[in-house]
């Protein structure tokens, strides 16, 4: 049986909306909301360090002001990295006791300007967490209605496990993409379709923006018929290959151009055929599948 999700299928990152990035005004902000609903994503994925702890809030307020109802978007958000910038902290570090993770949570909800999360992810895994601990927190967060949903960022298949020895996981978010594929050979994304759980990408585009190297070179090199073929741009072929995954992974962009967020959109329409697919896989793995 499908896992039926009501979040968008590709999510609108908010990670570089404010001072880690584009630094965006309340207006700005706004504007921008409305423009990715309008486009389809009307999902919205957050984590409390974003701006060293500042972008939660820079994005309620936007958000307070912008006439959106609050039932027709989704939002996401994590807790548990302590860092040292915004923060009285000596060192960056993980911290998952049962009042950290219900006081994180209800400080989301303050700066976000929501009643509910629809979905919070406990962001890194650390070596100290105790699932019950967790288990505590989530339990009565999820009672009280304060999170709709419960999950993870970043964590393997086998350290889910242990934490759903005491609270069910319905999500992971981690990096996937056609340069970093790890999470369809390590687990993750078999816990994910084992499982039912929601499977999300962070950094969906991979190196191919960042780097000149030859795996870049590789991907470019068969992209340049496909994006003929398929009347699609290199971003939008990026992310066609990551939704045809079984796992229905969906991509958390991180985009602030309005262009480039119509552009992901149309890429959920775009059905790879299999070869195509794997031409992509080798050009990246730099040698024939086995």
């Amino acid at each position: 049986m499908e896992r039926t999700t009501n979040f968008s299928r590709i999510i609108s990152g908010a990670m570089t909306w404010g001072s880690w990035g584009k630094k965006l005004s309340k207006k700005g902000m706004i504007e921008l909301m409305h423009h990715s609903i309008a486009c389809g994503l009307t999902t919205f994925d957050h984590a409390d360090i974003y701006g060293s702890y500042s972008t939660e809030a820079d994005f309620g307020q936007a958000f307070g002001k912008s006439g959106i109802k609050r039932e027709d978007i989704q939002l996401i958000t994590k807790c548990g990295i302590q860092m040292t910038r915004g923060r009285n902290n000596r060192i960056n570090h993980y911290q998952y006791d049962k009042e950290y993770i219900i006081w994180s949570a209800e400080e989301s909800l303050k700066k976000l300007k929501t009643d509910y999360l629809d979905f919070f992810l406990m962001h890194r895994p650390s070596p100290l967490m105790e699932a019950e601990e967790m288990a505590e927190a989530a339990q009565q967060l999820l009672q009280s209605g304060k999170i709709k949903q419960f999950g993870v960022s970043n964590f393997t298949a086998s350290q889910v496990a242990m934490l759903e020895t005491a609270i069910p996981v319905e999500g992971n978010q981690v990096e996937f993409s056609l340069t970093h594929h790890n999470p369809m050979y390590d687990g993750t994304f078999d816990d994910c379709i084992a499982n039912k759980r929601m499977a999300m990408a962070w950094s969906p585009l991979g190196t191919l923006f960042r780097e000149d190297d030859e795996q870049v070179e590789r991907i470019k090199e068969v992209m340049g018929p496909l994006m003929d073929k398929y009347d699609a741009d290199e971003s939008q072929l990026l992310l066609a290959w990551i939704l045809k995954h079984p796992a229905k992974v969906h991509p958390v962009i991180g985009t602030t151009n309005k262009k480039r967020m119509e552009l992901a959109a149309k890429a959920s329409k775009i059905e790879l055929e299999l070869q195509d697919w794997f031409a992509l896989f080798v050009a990246s793995q730099g040698h024939d599948v086995p």
